[in-house]
């Protein structure tokens, strides 16, 4: 940039007509934040003059600050299916961690700390996916009510990262991920190209609003001053526009170049798709960025719905596009909630959803619980969403949660209750596991993290969503680090083509029999049988692999296929030829044909 010089601070002006009725939005009271920055002085703070006509905010926005940044020379993503991903919140993951220092904690940088990187390790996970490190501000009506956005989906300058969760800027995200490459650990961005802070008509003015208003939004066709609004957060980026296409790649193309990540996750990405004749997966945007020589190797994953026209699109994104499955989700939690008729629901879930994507490839990414929605833990211990804390009256938030309490709603002292929801959550995590392709979760899914029921928790920067390291259920963590072995262990899991039954998987009931058409919908029982046959890793061999599905209320006694089977968390134990007793709500992973030795 003429002129500036490396560390230089600044902002930008715009004089023009201020007609908010035609789309126009120029005042020169305000500071505006240049688009492409990529790093900034201090963090965003709402406050009513940003969005007053002719009040001067130089003493409320951030200035930019001028990065050399220089090119890595970049790594083709190593990304295992066999391993989770793992969606981390970085401030709330790190800010209560005992072992971080007390400087790093909520910050990027404490993910390259030791303590961070054993426990990766010990989930086996394959890829972190970081939700918004970019800036972002509150939204408007937070302040009055004492909350503060703690998710950061409400973004402001598209690359320029948050202060208060990178403060060594693109130095810290970049070394950072140097470290869990080393760990092979890959590193997933979630970026918000949906909307921006600026809001509706009544938001604040802070960047693109003032430069360029009618070009970075999308406006009704006749009327330029009508924001559409297909995110829900008041307006919606115009990413069919030329600007704002190039503007997003070289986002896009910043992150791998300058840092090195290996890929990212979309939110609300039928926006991105979106043009005036509504959602089409051959946009030009999705075919420069799958032709681009920086982006084309890159981990892409689509959040496949938003609140616009056909804004539901889940298995319609490009054949390179991974996709959130909350179809699988639902049928999850709907098969341990107990609804019945659904043990062909749990197969198809069990090997790819290939009724949901089309072609060979397993293009899911399979999760029961994420950052939107309840935690694990709240899955079995609220049938209902309890969000008061959000100052909405309870008004926000899914309602249909397909959850349940197991006897009383939220927190309990009774042992029986808490056995059975550790229980329910222990089989969760065991069936997700036991999924073909992708899977995800959630920091703290796998300890027991709770956000007290609430289903919204975006507004809740406290202990909330703050994970308690020091009250960790251990014998939960110590079942997540067991299925992480075995799926690591076991070459099926890499796989992410579908399973089609012939020859690659058989399905039998608890007697011990291939399952008849008439009994995949059969509301007496939802056991199953899962058999695949997998290299194991650890001995060099083929074997065959069972896991068993009980998500009935009482014992459900199990008939094994033909041979010698050991219980893989006890393989010192006796061999088992015919016959297993299945506790209540429980997954049980056997491994046949065992050479010792």
């Amino acid at each position: 940039m003429p002129g500036l010089r490396e560390g230089q601070r600044y902002g930008f002006r715009a004089e023009g007509v201020f007609d908010p009725d035609r789309g126009l939005w120029f005042d020169p009271a305000k500071l505006l934040v240049d688009p492409y920055a990529t790093e900034l002085d201090r963090p965003f703070c709402h406050d009513p003059r940003l969005c007053r006509f002719g009040e001067e905010t130089a003493d409320l926005v951030p200035r930019a600050v001028l990065k050399q940044h220089a090119p890595l020379r970049t790594q083709t993503p190593r990304f295992d299916p066999a391993g989770p991903i793992y969606e981390v919140a970085v401030k709330p993951f790190t800010i209560l961690h005992p072992d971080i220092p007390a400087e790093q904690r909520g910050t990027v940088r404490a993910l390259g700390h030791p303590a961070v990187l054993s426990h990766l390790k010990k989930l086996g996970v394959s890829a972190v996916e970081l939700m918004p490190i970019t800036a972002w501000i509150d939204e408007r009506h937070l302040p009055p009510l004492g909350l503060a956005n703690g998710w950061g989906y409400n973004p402001v300058a598209l690359m320029a990262l948050d202060p208060r969760l990178v403060p060594g800027g693109v130095a810290e995200l970049r070394e950072t991920v140097e470290i869990l490459h080393a760990e092979g650990i890959a590193v997933i961005l979630d970026l918000v190209f949906n909307h921006t802070g600026e809001s509706d008509r009544y938001g604040a003015t802070l960047s693109l609003r003032g430069l360029d208003n009618r070009t970075a939004y999308r406006h009704l066709q006749d009327d330029p001053g009508f924001l559409v609004n297909d995110t829900g957060c008041g307006n919606t980026l115009a990413c069919d526009h030329p600007v704002m296409r190039r503007l997003i790649l070289d986002t896009l193309r910043h992150f791998v170049r300058h840092a090195g990540v290996d890929g990212f996750r979309f939110d609300l990405a039928p926006v991105l798709f979106r043009t005036g004749q509504g959602f089409d997966p051959n946009v030009i945007m999705a075919r420069e960025l799958l032709a681009d020589p920086v982006l084309a190797d890159r981990i892409l994953i689509a959040e496949p719905w938003d609140i616009g026209p056909g804004g539901y699109q889940l298995g319609q994104f490009p054949d390179r596009f991974l996709e959130w499955n909350d179809r699988a989700r639902d049928r999850l939690r709907r098969i341990w909630r107990g609804d019945r008729g659904m043990r062909g629901d749990l197969a198809t879930v069990l090997s790819g959803s290939s009724d949901v994507f089309s072609g060979e490839r397993a293009r899911g990414v399979t999760f029961i619980a994420a950052h939107d929605g309840f935690t694990l833990a709240d899955l079995v211990a609220h049938a209902h969403k309890h969000n008061e804390a959000n100052g909405e009256d309870n008004r926000d938030g899914h309602d249909d949660n397909h959850s349940w309490n197991n006897g009383m709603e939220g927190k309990t002292a009774d042992p029986a209750i808490r056995a059975a929801r550790r229980q329910d959550v222990k089989a969760l995590l065991s069936t997700l596991f036991a999924c073909r392709g992708a899977i995800m979760l959630t920091a703290g899914d796998e300890f027991g993290r709770t956000q007290q029921g609430n289903n919204n928790a975006y507004a809740q920067d406290n202990a909330i969503t703050w994970l308690d390291w020091q009250t960790a259920d251990g014998a939960l963590l110590a079942h997540a680090a067991f299925l992480a072995r075995i799926r690591r262990r076991f070459s099926v899991f890499s796989g992410t083509d579908f399973f089609h039954g012939q020859g690659d998987v058989r399905w039998l009931s608890s007697e011990g029999r291939p399952l008849e058409d008439r009994e995949w919908q059969d509301h007496a029982s939802s056991c199953l049988v899962m058999v695949l046959t997998s290299e194991d890793r650890e001995r060099g061999a083929p074997v065959q692999l069972a896991i068993l599905f009980n998500p009935e209320q009482n014992p459900q006694d199990f008939r094994l296929p033909e041979g010698s089977w050991l219980r893989l968390d006890e393989e010192a134990g006796d061999p088992i030829s015919h016959r297993i007793a299945l506790a209540p709500r429980s997954v049980e992973f056997l491994v046949g044909n065992f050479a010792s030795g």
